[in-house]
């Protein structure tokens, strides 16, 4: 056979298939195959013709040269997994959201859990079962919020996995170096040669782990640099000295403030405000200073406020946007953003020696209360400042944005997050025991999980009294799901007394008592659970490896 014949048969052959191809999608009534004769049905004549050309592609295929073998899987030192907890996570990743496609009824959402089983793993530094690498991967793939979790407890093998799969990439984007090993920081040259010529991915997770150890050589290797580096490269190294923020750090974030990026500047002057010490930090608070005051020629004193009448180029250098959002006045633009950026220590010594309570109890004049408490709002964010925090938040029973500071309950939920655990809890609670639920769960979004037990109370009993007053429970099927995760498993003795269907009242919703036994049901089963893998983690668990 020579080349020609070849060629021409190759092409017959596929027009051959085309043809059984296109004959399957019109149907045989329509186009008869080739083969089908008298006597002969024709849809078994097409199939046997695609089976007999199926058998004659593949006789074709020429076997192609082996693929380099992969190189072997790293080592994971950390001890494994107790067998019982192998076994609830394949039980986990089995399952799937949405799965069922229908209501949940008492059945606990297992999906929901996996975070916190990760989370628990993590903390004890096990292991993840190598067999359970694609399953987490693929649950990693499809929720972002896991990711960071999932990975962790994946280690080195799932990166391994992940150079392996196309679909798993985003394991190795999420990894520090794109998954690429970093050079010790202690090895000057290496770390000098990455720096120099690694990609940017590498770059970045350089300076983060250099920032963790020695926040100093992070700062240096950057300053060296600094000029040659891309507007949008520099603003994401720049963004790397969050972590480990100093004084020291002040001399290289106000030479930044001369930077010809506009977003540069604005960065690094956010970062010098959240330096209390910091020349910026002073600048600003002389500014605000000059625009903030207390008027005592009256009955009682007042605040006035004065707004900035231009943003002049000192201002813009040091971080104000000139250009307010559409609208927003100037003025009142500028002057949030001072307030915002000086040190809450300069306010009680500019209005009289007050506390921030007596501060922000104080009325401000000409309508600027909104602007000048908001403002006060982000530098206590900002600043982590807990006194601050706790005046503008004022007392949990005050009616809604009408307490001292008059804040929205998103900024309330930020405000919350200055405090101590046990106190943001005690403030929610009181905030629930006032308000009920229906505003509430922004606010427990930001309480450190289990609940502390009087937040946990405050929940339980608000919850019962939503089921009294006889509406349907997927109105908080929202705080509902919250306290399957958050609600200290300890609770659920209590949550026995609601399990039982109550008597319908004439006015509640039909049916509402039996949805609401069976969401407890639901509600005690989840914690039961979540005591079960919290047993199973515990390094008393341990009756033996997870691959045995």
């Amino acid at each position: 056979m020579n080349g020609t014949s070849t060629t021409r048969d190759t092409a017959a052959a596929a027009t051959s298939w085309e043809d059984l191809v296109t004959t399957a999608l019109l149907g045989t009534d329509r186009r008869p195959p080739a083969g089908a004769g008298p006597g002969r049905r024709a849809p078994v004549a097409l199939l046997d013709a695609a089976a007999v050309e199926a058998v004659r592609r593949r006789a074709g295929l020429r076997p192609a040269p082996a693929a380099r073998r992969p190189e072997p899987a790293p080592e994971d030192p950390r001890p494994p997994l107790p067998a019982a907890a192998a076994r609830r996570l394949a039980t986990l990743l089995a399952d799937r959201p949405g799965g069922g496609g229908g209501r949940r009824g008492s059945a606990p959402d297992l999906v929901e859990l996996l975070p916190q089983w990760l989370a628990a793993a993590n903390a004890r530094g096990y292991a993840a079962p190598p067999q359970a690498l694609p399953a987490l991967l693929d649950a990693a793939r499809g929720r972002t919020d896991l990711r960071p979790a999932a990975l962790a407890f994946a280690g080195p093998r799932a990166l391994w996995l992940a150079r392996l799969n196309p679909d798993w990439r985003f394991a190795l984007r999420a990894a520090p170096g794109g998954g690429a090993a970093l050079p010790d920081t202690g090895d000057g040259e290496a770390v000098r040669r990455l720096w120099q010529e690694g990609l940017f991915a590498e770059r970045v997770a350089l300076l983060a782990a250099l920032r963790a150890r020695t926040p100093a050589l992070a700062r240096e290797l950057l300053a060296r640099t600094w000029a040659t580096e891309r507007a949008e490269d520099r603003l994401m190294f720049l963004d790397s000295l969050r972590a480990g923020l100093s004084a020291e750090d002040e001399p290289f974030l106000e030479q930044a403030l001369g930077d010809r990026s506009r977003n540069v500047r604005a960065t690094a002057a956010e970062l010098l405000s959240a330096l209390p010490g910091s020349a910026l930090a002073a600048r600003m608070a002389a500014r605000a200073a000059v625009c903030v005051a207390v008027d005592r020629t009256g009955d009682s004193p007042v605040i006035v406020v004065e707004a900035p009448p231009e943003c002049d180029p000192g201002m813009e250098r040091d971080g104000v946007a000139v250009k307010p959002p559409a609208g927003r006045g100037e003025r009142s633009w500028w002057l949030g953003q001072l307030v915002e950026a000086a040190p809450l220590g300069t306010w009680p010594q500019r209005l009289g020696g007050r506390t921030p309570e007596r501060i922000v109890a104080l009325p401000v004049a000409d309508g600027w209360q909104g602007e000048l408490h908001a403002a006060w709002c982000r530098a206590a964010v900002r600043q982590q400042d807990a006194a601050w925090a706790r005046a503008l938040l004022g007392a949990p029973s005050a009616p809604e944005a009408g307490g001292p500071g008059a804040v929205s309950l998103a900024e309330r939920a930020k405000l919350l997050a200055a405090l101590e655990a046990g106190e943001r809890a005690g403030w929610v609670a009181g905030f629930i025991a006032t308000h009920g639920l229906s505003e509430a769960f922004q606010l427990l979004g930001v309480c450190a999980v289990p609940w502390a037990p009087p937040l946990g109370r405050a929940v339980v009993d608000a919850l019962d009294i939503a089921r009294d007053a006889g509406s349907y429970p997927w109105s908080f099927s929202g705080v509902m799901g919250l306290a399957e995760r958050c609600l200290d498993p300890a609770e659920a003795v209590r949550l026995e007394g609601l399990l039982a269907v109550p008597d319908e009242r004439e006015d509640a919703s039909p049916g509402a008592g039996g949805y609401w036994a069976e969401a407890f049901q639901r509600l005690v089963t989840t914690l039961r659970l979540r005591a079960a893998m919290a047993e199973e983690l515990a390094p008393s668990a341990s009756a033996g490896p997870s691959g045995a």
